[in-house]
Protein backbone atom coordinates (compact mmCIF):
# COMPACT_ATOMS: atom_id res chain seq x y z
CA UNK A 1 0.00 0.00 0.00
CA UNK A 2 2.86 2.37 0.86
CA UNK A 3 4.42 1.64 -2.54
CA UNK A 4 1.13 2.41 -4.31
CA UNK A 5 0.81 5.67 -2.37
CA UNK A 6 4.28 6.71 -3.51
CA UNK A 7 3.43 5.92 -7.12
CA UNK A 8 0.19 7.90 -6.86
CA UNK A 9 2.11 10.87 -5.45
CA UNK A 10 4.64 10.74 -8.29
CA UNK A 11 1.88 10.59 -10.88
CA UNK A 12 0.07 13.47 -9.23
CA UNK A 13 3.27 15.53 -9.13
CA UNK A 14 3.95 14.79 -12.80
CA UNK A 15 0.48 15.93 -13.78
CA UNK A 16 0.78 19.15 -11.79
CA UNK A 17 4.17 19.84 -13.35
CA UNK A 18 2.67 19.84 -16.84
CA UNK A 19 1.57 23.42 -16.56
CA UNK A 20 2.98 26.91 -16.82
CA UNK A 21 1.67 30.03 -15.10
CA UNK A 22 1.70 33.48 -16.66
CA UNK A 23 1.21 36.98 -15.30
CA UNK A 24 0.22 39.07 -18.30
CA UNK A 25 -0.59 42.71 -18.91
CA UNK A 26 -1.62 41.80 -22.45
CA UNK A 27 -5.36 41.40 -22.93
CA UNK A 28 -6.40 37.71 -22.73
CA UNK A 29 -8.10 37.72 -26.13
CA UNK A 30 -4.81 38.82 -27.71
CA UNK A 31 -2.68 36.00 -26.35
CA UNK A 32 -5.16 33.14 -25.91
CA UNK A 33 -4.83 31.88 -29.53
CA UNK A 34 -1.07 31.55 -29.05
CA UNK A 35 -1.38 29.79 -25.72
CA UNK A 36 -3.97 27.37 -27.10
CA UNK A 37 -1.55 26.52 -29.91
CA UNK A 38 1.22 25.95 -27.34
CA UNK A 39 -0.94 23.56 -25.33
CA UNK A 40 -2.01 21.71 -28.48
CA UNK A 41 1.63 21.20 -29.46
CA UNK A 42 3.14 20.38 -26.07
CA UNK A 43 0.30 19.14 -23.87
CA UNK A 44 1.32 21.69 -21.24
CA UNK A 45 -1.63 23.60 -19.83
CA UNK A 46 -1.34 27.36 -19.40
CA UNK A 47 -2.82 29.37 -16.56
CA UNK A 48 -3.01 33.13 -17.09
CA UNK A 49 -3.59 35.92 -14.59
CA UNK A 50 -4.38 39.19 -16.34
CA UNK A 51 -2.89 42.17 -14.52
CA UNK A 52 -3.50 45.48 -16.22
CA UNK A 53 -1.65 47.18 -13.38
CA UNK A 54 0.34 46.15 -10.34
CA UNK A 55 2.25 43.20 -11.79
CA UNK A 56 5.61 44.25 -10.36
CA UNK A 57 4.15 45.06 -6.96
CA UNK A 58 2.46 41.65 -6.84
CA UNK A 59 5.65 39.81 -7.76
CA UNK A 60 7.59 41.72 -5.11
CA UNK A 61 4.96 40.97 -2.47
CA UNK A 62 4.77 37.28 -3.36
CA UNK A 63 8.55 36.97 -3.55
CA UNK A 64 9.63 33.31 -3.74
CA UNK A 65 6.07 32.19 -3.08
CA UNK A 66 4.86 33.51 -6.42
CA UNK A 67 3.25 30.87 -8.66
CA UNK A 68 4.14 32.82 -11.80
CA UNK A 69 6.61 31.28 -14.24
CA UNK A 70 6.58 33.86 -17.03
CA UNK A 71 5.58 37.50 -17.36
CA UNK A 72 4.27 39.01 -20.57
CA UNK A 73 4.20 42.78 -20.66
CA UNK A 74 4.66 45.85 -22.82
CA UNK A 75 7.32 48.55 -22.95
CA UNK A 76 10.97 48.37 -22.00
CA UNK A 77 10.06 50.30 -18.82
CA UNK A 78 8.19 47.34 -17.33
CA UNK A 79 10.80 44.77 -18.30
CA UNK A 80 13.66 46.89 -16.97
CA UNK A 81 11.76 47.58 -13.74
CA UNK A 82 11.26 43.84 -13.22
CA UNK A 83 14.96 43.26 -13.76
CA UNK A 84 15.97 46.02 -11.34
CA UNK A 85 13.58 44.62 -8.72
CA UNK A 86 15.14 41.17 -8.99
CA UNK A 87 11.87 39.38 -9.76
CA UNK A 88 13.07 37.81 -13.02
CA UNK A 89 15.99 35.55 -13.82
CA UNK A 90 18.41 35.13 -16.73
CA UNK A 91 17.53 32.58 -19.38
CA UNK A 92 19.99 30.91 -21.71
CA UNK A 93 18.47 29.72 -24.97
CA UNK A 94 20.07 29.62 -28.39
CA UNK A 95 16.57 29.26 -29.85
CA UNK A 96 15.52 32.62 -28.43
CA UNK A 97 18.74 34.54 -29.06
CA UNK A 98 18.82 33.31 -32.66
CA UNK A 99 15.24 34.42 -33.26
CA UNK A 100 15.30 37.83 -31.53
CA UNK A 101 17.78 40.49 -32.73
CA UNK A 102 20.26 41.71 -30.11
CA UNK A 103 18.89 45.29 -29.74
CA UNK A 104 15.56 43.87 -28.54
CA UNK A 105 16.74 41.59 -25.75
CA UNK A 106 18.78 41.95 -22.60
CA UNK A 107 22.38 40.92 -23.29
CA UNK A 108 22.38 38.84 -20.11
CA UNK A 109 19.13 37.07 -21.00
CA UNK A 110 16.92 38.69 -18.34
CA UNK A 111 14.18 39.65 -20.82
CA UNK A 112 13.38 39.28 -24.50
CA UNK A 113 11.25 41.22 -26.94
CA UNK A 114 8.45 39.43 -28.76
CA UNK A 115 6.94 42.08 -31.01
CA UNK A 116 7.66 45.73 -31.69
CA UNK A 117 5.63 48.87 -32.25
CA UNK A 118 6.89 52.10 -33.78
CA UNK A 119 6.26 55.45 -32.07
CA UNK A 120 5.25 57.43 -35.09
CA UNK A 121 3.35 60.54 -36.08
CA UNK A 122 -0.31 60.52 -36.95
CA UNK A 123 -0.90 63.37 -39.39
CA UNK A 124 -4.08 64.87 -40.78
CA UNK A 125 -4.60 63.72 -44.36
CA UNK A 126 -6.08 67.14 -45.19
CA UNK A 127 -3.83 69.55 -43.28
CA UNK A 128 -0.34 67.99 -43.41
CA UNK A 129 1.35 67.59 -46.77
CA UNK A 130 3.47 64.64 -47.83
CA UNK A 131 7.09 65.18 -46.77
CA UNK A 132 6.19 68.20 -44.64
CA UNK A 133 7.63 66.50 -41.55
CA UNK A 134 10.05 63.57 -41.59
CA UNK A 135 11.92 63.72 -38.26
CA UNK A 136 11.14 63.87 -34.55
CA UNK A 137 13.39 66.91 -34.38
CA UNK A 138 10.98 68.83 -36.62
CA UNK A 139 8.28 68.60 -33.96
CA UNK A 140 10.06 71.59 -32.42
CA UNK A 141 9.67 73.72 -35.56
CA UNK A 142 7.49 76.82 -34.95
CA UNK A 143 5.40 75.98 -38.03
CA UNK A 144 3.65 73.42 -35.82
CA UNK A 145 2.69 75.98 -33.15
CA UNK A 146 -0.73 75.01 -31.78
CA UNK A 147 -0.94 71.98 -34.08
CA UNK A 148 0.38 69.02 -32.01
CA UNK A 149 -1.50 66.72 -29.61
CA UNK A 150 0.13 64.34 -27.14
CA UNK A 151 -0.67 62.17 -24.16
CA UNK A 152 1.10 62.89 -20.86
CA UNK A 153 4.83 63.39 -21.11
CA UNK A 154 5.28 61.27 -17.98
CA UNK A 155 3.65 58.21 -19.55
CA UNK A 156 6.10 55.35 -20.16
CA UNK A 157 5.55 55.56 -23.92
CA UNK A 158 6.73 59.17 -24.10
CA UNK A 159 9.45 58.72 -21.49
CA UNK A 160 10.97 56.08 -23.77
CA UNK A 161 10.92 58.51 -26.70
CA UNK A 162 12.64 61.23 -24.66
CA UNK A 163 15.20 58.66 -23.47
CA UNK A 164 15.83 57.69 -27.09
CA UNK A 165 16.34 61.38 -27.91
CA UNK A 166 18.91 61.52 -25.10
CA UNK A 167 20.85 58.71 -26.75
CA UNK A 168 21.43 60.91 -29.79
CA UNK A 169 21.62 64.38 -28.23
CA UNK A 170 22.93 66.12 -25.14
CA UNK A 171 20.75 66.85 -22.12
CA UNK A 172 20.51 70.54 -22.98
CA UNK A 173 19.59 69.78 -26.58
CA UNK A 174 16.90 67.40 -25.34
CA UNK A 175 15.54 70.01 -22.92
CA UNK A 176 15.47 72.62 -25.70
CA UNK A 177 13.71 70.23 -28.06
CA UNK A 178 11.06 69.17 -25.57
CA UNK A 179 10.48 72.78 -24.53
CA UNK A 180 9.82 73.69 -28.15
CA UNK A 181 7.52 70.69 -28.64
CA UNK A 182 5.54 71.78 -25.60
CA UNK A 183 5.20 75.27 -27.09
CA UNK A 184 3.70 73.67 -30.20
CA UNK A 185 0.96 71.77 -28.36
CA UNK A 186 -2.63 72.54 -29.26
CA UNK A 187 -3.80 71.62 -25.75
CA UNK A 188 -2.47 70.26 -22.48
CA UNK A 189 -1.42 66.61 -22.75
CA UNK A 190 -4.35 64.31 -22.02
CA UNK A 191 -5.91 60.97 -22.94
CA UNK A 192 -4.28 57.98 -24.60
CA UNK A 193 -2.80 57.62 -28.07
CA UNK A 194 -6.18 57.02 -29.70
CA UNK A 195 -7.55 60.19 -28.07
CA UNK A 196 -4.92 62.18 -29.96
CA UNK A 197 -6.07 60.76 -33.29
CA UNK A 198 -9.65 61.59 -32.36
CA UNK A 199 -8.51 65.16 -31.71
CA UNK A 200 -7.05 65.33 -35.23
CA UNK A 201 -10.34 64.05 -36.64
CA UNK A 202 -12.16 66.74 -34.61
CA UNK A 203 -9.86 69.46 -35.97
CA UNK A 204 -8.18 70.25 -32.64
CA UNK A 205 -4.69 69.51 -33.97
CA UNK A 206 -2.88 68.31 -37.08
CA UNK A 207 -0.18 66.03 -35.67
CA UNK A 208 -0.11 63.49 -32.86
CA UNK A 209 2.49 61.15 -31.39
CA UNK A 210 1.35 57.55 -31.06
CA UNK A 211 2.14 53.88 -31.54
CA UNK A 212 1.44 52.15 -34.83
CA UNK A 213 -0.70 49.35 -33.41
CA UNK A 214 -3.42 51.80 -32.44
CA UNK A 215 -4.20 52.26 -36.13
CA UNK A 216 -5.15 48.60 -36.35
CA UNK A 217 -7.19 48.86 -33.16
CA UNK A 218 -9.10 51.88 -34.47
CA UNK A 219 -9.80 50.25 -37.83
CA UNK A 220 -11.26 47.26 -35.95
CA UNK A 221 -13.66 49.49 -33.98
CA UNK A 222 -16.67 50.73 -35.99
CA UNK A 223 -16.90 53.85 -33.85
CA UNK A 224 -13.25 54.74 -34.43
CA UNK A 225 -12.81 53.94 -38.12
CA UNK A 226 -13.49 57.56 -39.04
CA UNK A 227 -10.71 58.67 -36.70
CA UNK A 228 -8.27 56.30 -38.40
CA UNK A 229 -9.33 57.40 -41.87
CA UNK A 230 -8.66 61.04 -41.01
CA UNK A 231 -4.92 60.43 -40.57
CA UNK A 232 -1.88 59.01 -42.30
CA UNK A 233 1.14 57.42 -40.66
CA UNK A 234 4.54 59.09 -40.79
CA UNK A 235 7.63 57.14 -39.69
CA UNK A 236 10.03 59.90 -38.55
CA UNK A 237 13.73 59.42 -38.03
CA UNK A 238 15.72 60.38 -34.96
CA UNK A 239 19.27 61.61 -35.33
CA UNK A 240 19.34 60.08 -38.83
CA UNK A 241 19.24 56.68 -37.14
CA UNK A 242 15.68 55.59 -37.83
CA UNK A 243 12.27 55.38 -36.20
CA UNK A 244 12.01 54.88 -32.44
CA UNK A 245 10.42 51.57 -31.51
CA UNK A 246 9.48 49.78 -28.32
CA UNK A 247 8.47 46.22 -27.59
CA UNK A 248 6.18 43.78 -25.93
CA UNK A 249 8.26 41.19 -24.19
CA UNK A 250 8.68 38.27 -21.84
CA UNK A 251 10.81 37.10 -18.94
CA UNK A 252 11.03 34.11 -16.61
CA UNK A 253 10.28 34.91 -12.98
CA UNK A 254 12.92 34.39 -10.33
CA UNK A 255 10.45 32.18 -8.44
CA UNK A 256 9.35 30.03 -11.39
CA UNK A 257 8.05 26.69 -10.03
CA UNK A 258 8.04 25.20 -13.54
CA UNK A 259 11.21 26.53 -15.20
CA UNK A 260 11.44 23.78 -17.82
CA UNK A 261 7.89 24.40 -18.99
CA UNK A 262 8.48 28.14 -18.79
CA UNK A 263 11.45 27.82 -21.12
CA UNK A 264 9.42 25.69 -23.53
CA UNK A 265 6.77 28.41 -23.62
CA UNK A 266 9.29 31.19 -24.15
CA UNK A 267 10.92 29.30 -27.00
CA UNK A 268 7.49 28.63 -28.50
CA UNK A 269 6.66 32.35 -28.36
CA UNK A 270 9.61 33.22 -30.61
CA UNK A 271 8.67 30.54 -33.13
CA UNK A 272 7.22 31.41 -36.51
CA UNK A 273 3.68 30.25 -35.67
CA UNK A 274 3.43 32.21 -32.43
CA UNK A 275 5.11 35.26 -33.93
CA UNK A 276 2.64 35.27 -36.82
CA UNK A 277 -0.38 34.91 -34.53
CA UNK A 278 0.97 37.48 -32.09
CA UNK A 279 1.62 40.07 -34.78
CA UNK A 280 -1.73 39.50 -36.48
CA UNK A 281 -3.72 39.81 -33.27
CA UNK A 282 -1.86 42.84 -31.91
CA UNK A 283 -1.16 44.79 -35.12
CA UNK A 284 2.52 44.76 -34.16
CA UNK A 285 5.74 43.86 -35.95
CA UNK A 286 7.20 40.40 -35.34
CA UNK A 287 10.74 40.51 -33.97
CA UNK A 288 11.65 37.14 -35.44
CA UNK A 289 13.64 38.11 -38.52
CA UNK A 290 12.02 35.63 -40.91
CA UNK A 291 8.39 36.28 -39.92
CA UNK A 292 6.62 38.93 -42.01
CA UNK A 293 4.22 41.49 -40.61
CA UNK A 294 0.51 41.04 -41.31
CA UNK A 295 -0.79 42.43 -44.60
CA UNK A 296 -2.51 45.30 -42.77
CA UNK A 297 0.61 46.32 -40.85
CA UNK A 298 2.86 45.92 -43.87
CA UNK A 299 0.50 48.21 -45.77
CA UNK A 300 1.40 51.10 -43.48
CA UNK A 301 4.76 51.36 -45.22
CA UNK A 302 8.38 50.39 -44.79
CA UNK A 303 10.72 52.10 -42.37
CA UNK A 304 14.13 51.73 -40.80
CA UNK A 305 14.11 51.15 -37.05
CA UNK A 306 16.52 52.99 -34.80
CA UNK A 307 19.10 50.27 -34.00
CA UNK A 308 19.81 51.66 -30.51
CA UNK A 309 19.73 48.74 -28.03
CA UNK A 310 16.72 49.09 -25.76
CA UNK A 311 18.94 48.52 -22.72
CA UNK A 312 20.62 51.86 -23.54
CA UNK A 313 17.24 53.59 -23.69
CA UNK A 314 16.16 51.94 -20.42
CA UNK A 315 19.24 53.29 -18.62
CA UNK A 316 18.25 56.84 -19.56
CA UNK A 317 14.61 56.65 -18.51
CA UNK A 318 15.23 58.20 -15.11
CA UNK A 319 16.95 61.23 -16.60
CA UNK A 320 14.28 61.46 -19.30
CA UNK A 321 11.57 61.69 -16.63
CA UNK A 322 13.52 64.45 -14.90
CA UNK A 323 13.72 66.39 -18.16
CA UNK A 324 9.96 66.03 -18.72
CA UNK A 325 9.44 67.49 -15.25
CA UNK A 326 12.00 70.26 -15.78
CA UNK A 327 10.17 71.30 -18.93
CA UNK A 328 6.81 70.88 -17.13
CA UNK A 329 5.53 69.24 -20.29
CA UNK A 330 2.11 68.49 -18.86
CA UNK A 331 1.69 71.93 -17.26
Amino acid sequence: MKFLAIIATLISTSVVAQEVNIYSSRQPDLINPILEAFTAETGISVNVVFLKQGMLERLIAENRRSPADVILTTDIANLDAAQQAGVIQPVKSETITTAIPAPYRDPDGNWFGLTSRARILYASVDRVGDGEITTYEQLADPIWRGRICSRSGTHDYNIALVAAYLVHYSEQETIDWLTAVKANLARRPQGNDRAQVKAIWAGECDLAIGYTYYMGAMLADPEQVQWAESVKLIFPTLGNAGTHINISGMAMTASSPNPENALKLMEFLVGDLAQSIYAEANYEYPLRKDTPASALVAGWGEFTADPTPLVDIARLRGRALQIVEIVDFDG
